[in-house]
């Protein structure tokens, strides 16, 4: 399956590079995009849900690095529920091999 990332900037300016071992992102997330925290993290859910799926058809489990990440994004996003009018850059999305998309 083609891993990729995705290169996150936090409202704090705080900056992560999520893994997902799908390509799948790419129809979620748009380099350079800003995102409300809330719609943030829903596309996240969904696209690591589908890519943990994805692995779990053509390998026959789920991929735990996809929902490992998922807690992650969660855990993070809830330090700036607080925050009025949070907002998440995606910055880029790049292949395991660093090349970008």
């Amino acid at each position: 399956m083609p891993e990729m990332y995705f290169h996150v900037r936090w409202p704090d300016g705080m900056t992560q590079r999520c893994y997902s071992p799908s390509t799948v992102v790419e129809d979620y997330f748009v380099p350079g995009s800003q995102y409300a925290l809330g719609d943030f993290v829903e596309r996240s859910r969904t696209a690591l849900g589908i890519a943990g799926e994805r692995v779990k058809e053509k390998f026959g489990f789920f991929c735990t690095g996809a929902s490992d990440q998922l807690a992650q994004i969660e855990r993070t996003a809830a330090a700036y529920a607080t925050v009025s009018d949070a907002r998440v850059t995606v910055e880029a999305l790049t292949g395991i091999d660093g090349s970008t998309r």
